[in-house]
C-alpha cells in the first residue's frame, strides 16, 4: 500500500539529505519526493509517497519524528487530500503528426510549451493515473524525454498540516 507523507521540516541545508539518509538507512524505498519551501520561509514541506504497510508507516513516522529539523508528520493520503503530478513529454512529431499530437493534449488539457521542427514538448499535470495514460498514448509517437515530479499533496478544508 503506498503513503503519502507531507513532512514539515526546518528550512535550512542538510535536511533533506538527513531525511533521505533516513530511508536509506532503514531500508525503506521513496516512491516519489518533492520538496519547496510554504508559505512561511523559514518552513520547507516534503511530500514522501512511501509503500508499505501500517507497520513500515508506524516506523517511518517514528524515526522521521526523531529527527530535530521535522516539525511535523502527516499522512494525507485517501480521499480527503488533493494529489497531482507535473510532467514534461517530450515526443517525436512531426508534420503529418503534430495534429494528432494536439489533439491527444487537449483531451487531456494538457499544454503545449515547445515545439521543434522534429518534437512537441508537452506539460500535463494530474494524478498519477492520468500521466500514465497520457505517456502510454504518446509511446507510438516516440517519447524522446520524460520528467516527472512526483507526488504533492494537500489536505482539503481547513489547514491540517
Amino acid at each position: 500500500m503506498k503513503h503519502t507523507l507531507a513532512v514539515l521540516v526546518e528550512n535550512k541545508s542538510g535536511v533533506l539529505s538527513r531525511v533521505a539518509s533516513l530511508f536509506s538507512r532503514r531500508g525503506f524505498n521513496i516512491d516519489s519526493l518533492a520538496v519547496g519551501v510554504t508559505e512561511d520561509p523559514d518552513i520547507s514541506r516534503m511530500t514522501i509517497v512511501v509503500q508499505g504497510d501500517d507497520h513500515v508507516l508506524e516506523q517511518v513516522t517514528k524515526q522521521l519524528n526523531k529527527l530535530v529539523d521535522v516539525i511535523k508528520v502527516s499522512d494525507i493520503g485517501g480521499d480527503d487530500s488533493v494529489e497531482r503530478e507535473l510532467a514534461l513529454i517530450k515526443v517525436a512529431a512531426d508534420v503529418s503528426t503534430r495534429a494528432e499530437i494536439i489533439q491527444i493534449a487537449n483531451i487531456f488539457r494538457a499544454r503545449i510549451v515547445d515545439v521543434a521542427p522534429k518534437s512537441m514538448t508537452i506539460e500535463v499535470t494530474g494524478d498519477e493515473a492520468k500521466i500514465e495514460a497520457i505517456q502510454k498514448l504518446f509511446r507510438q509517437f516516440g517519447i524522446k524525454e520524460m520528467v516527472r515530479t512526483g507526488k504533492i499533496a494537500l489536505v482539503r478544508g481547513p489547514k491540517k498540516v
